[in-house]
């Protein structure tokens, strides 16, 4: 079985003039002829072709990928693992680079001003876009919602680290509480959930006290934010919300 230039063309996903250019050049010359003078590939001109293909695709240059083909000493099972590999370390890479964009376009899309080592610089391993695209869903039509975008775009990442540096400080002294025993509707208590809803309204949205109430109950229902809050001390996320609702109760 043999093919002709253009099918062989059609197959590899390449033109014509490259394969007469791998012809010219001697990287891959068909093994036959027709009888009218035009070139036909055999099998094993596909095999050749598709390793050409390959080193082509990992960048190295035609001169090279001749002589790792027509060196006497080389394995056709070799070139298979030596490519495989070379194609693994390249998979790799380029998972980490859209990983790195993907990351990317959740900053942009939550606002947030900073490249990804930035953020991943201010926010460890924790990921202020995990739950943007449900965020947006569920208050996307909110006010509050458009005023923390609008927010979120203007700050630098020495605005997010002194943010976090006020949130880690805030948690410290939240456990201090606790482990003093401190009930959740005594002043101290109040006064660290009023603190709380201070500091979202200055970094993120006016919270009022029904607003920050709702927000108290959310750490409770959402595992997801009881695990956040409880990895600090086991029951905080309880606490923080009995603490806001006898805050909310005594302020307003």
């Amino acid at each position: 079985m043999s093919y002709s230039v253009g099918q062989v063309a059609g197959f590899a996903g390449i033109t014509v003039r490259t394969l007469h250019h791998y012809d010219e050049i001697g990287l891959l010359s068909p093994s036959g002829r027709s009888h009218a003078g035009h070139r036909r590939y055999e099998d094993a001109d596909l095999d050749r072709l598709q390793r050409i293909l390959f080193y082509r695709e990992l960048g190295f240059p035609l001169e090279e990928v001749a002589a790792l083909l027509d060196d006497p000493a080389s394995d056709p099972r070799e070139h298979l693992r030596r490519q495989h590999a070379l194609l693994s370390d390249r998979i790799a890479r380029l998972q980490q680079m859209a990983k790195a964009v993907e990351h990317a376009m959740e900053a942009n899309k939550m606002g947030i001003n900073l490249t990804p080592e930035e953020r991943f610089e201010v926010f460890g391993d924790q990921d202020p876009g995990q739950y943007a695209e449900e965020a947006e869903q569920r208050w996307g039509d909110t006010e509050a919602y458009a005023e923390s975008q609008r927010r979120a775009a203007s700050y630098t990442k020495e605005d997010w680290k002194r943010m976090q540096d006020q949130s880690a400080d805030w948690g410290r002294r939240y456990v201090a509480l606790m482990e003093a025993g401190e009930p959740a509707d005594g002043e101290r208590a109040m006064d660290l959930a009023e603190e709380h809803r201070l500091h979202i309204t200055s970094w993120f949205y006016a919270c009022p006290y029904e607003l920050h109430t709702c927000l108290g109950d959310m750490y409770v229902a959402d595992e997801r934010f009881t695990a956040y809050y409880d990895a600090m001390k086991p029951g905080f996320a309880e606490h923080l919300r009995d603490a806001i609702t006898a805050n909310a109760a005594h302020r307003v």
